[in-house]
């Protein structure tokens, strides 16, 4: 039971965990900060939080967790704000798409009292934005990632990994490297790829034509380029170089499709394709079968 949860940003995301945390009854009072004046009362008007804090200090005070959901570049302005209020029971942890980043930004902000920041990485999203978007089972079957320090306290780490199993989600743990590294792959560089064909399209003489015939693949394909923009940046800038290492390695492989296709080599293209197609049937049945609910008892009683 946490009696006072503080949550820096209260749109989608930190506004779901909010909306989560209020659904399973493990919260007394839930209190938000943010930039937006407008999107702060929202969120009061949306019932996502109790109250507006009137400053940092009237909101780290008596505060058992402290949520920071916004954009990774902001995390260091936002614990140089907390810390001066930080009580000693007080956890701090985040929900930021890129973990070696924040991990810096903690240590040389926080120094010795690191040890009472838990990283996380909450793998759920929508390409909406603002309290609006806020949705109570968001987290609800999918994976949070945590990415503790070696100064985490057990109990710390647990009581993070109990707010967001309220919400439904299930605990996994990374080193931080090992989450930039696996994340770079199967989300940043989907991001890019996304942005990219959207803005080139967009850029063309005669791009209304081409969004007119556009159709359900390209919707499904470019959909998480609806996402934030500044928030995209940031995790693109913050692990610049597991981002290179990947788009690099997806140009060597547009390359080589490429000179398939100039050289009209049908084989060669069916064999990626297929091997694609394979790779996701997989990746989509482990999905489907630890996401089904586990089988009824029909034996009598």
């Amino acid at each position: 039971m946490f009696n006072k949860v503080v949550i820096f940003g209260v749109g989608l995301i930190g506004g779901s965990f909010a909306r989560a945390l209020r659904h399973a009854g493990v919260v007394t009072t839930l209190v938000g900060v943010g930039r937006s004046p407008q999107a702060m009362a929202r969120a009061l008007e949306l019932g996502i939080i109790d109250q507006v804090a009137a400053s940092v200090q009237d909101a780290m005070a008596g505060a058992d967790l402290v949520l920071i959901a916004a954009p990774v570049a902001q995390t260091a302005a936002i614990l140089v704000s907390l810390l001066p209020y930080l009580e000693a029971g007080t956890v701090v942890t985040d929900a930021g798409s890129t973990k070696s980043d924040v991990v810096a930004a903690a240590r040389a902000v926080m120094k010795e009292r690191v040890g009472q920041f838990v990283p996380g990485h909450p793998i759920a999203g929508r390409e909406t934005n603002g309290p609006d978007a806020a949705i109570v089972d968001l987290y609800h079957g999918k994976k949070t990632v945590l990415t503790p320090v070696p100064e985490n306290a057990a109990g710390d780490i647990d009581r993070v990994a109990a707010a967001w199993s309220a919400c439904g989600a299930i605990i996994h743990r990374l080193t931080p490297q090992e989450h930039d590294t696996v994340f770079a792959s199967v989300s940043h560089l989907p991001h890019l790829l996304a942005y990219a064909l959207v803005d080139d399209i967009a850029r063309k003489p005669h791009a209304d034509l081409l969004f007119q015939y556009a159709a359900s693949g390209f919707r499904d394909f470019t959909r998480i380029a609806g996402s934030s923009p500044e928030m995209w940046r940031d995790i693109s800038l913050a692990n610049q170089a597991a981002l290179l290492g990947e788009l690099d390695a997806y140009l060597a492989q547009l390359t080589g499709l490429r000179t398939m296709l100039a050289n009209g080599d049908g084989a060669a293209i069916e064999a990626v394709y297929a091997n694609a197609q394979r790779a996701r049937c997989r990746w989509i049945e482990a999905i489907e079968t630890a996401e089904a609910p586990p089988a009824q008892d029909s034996s009598p009683e």
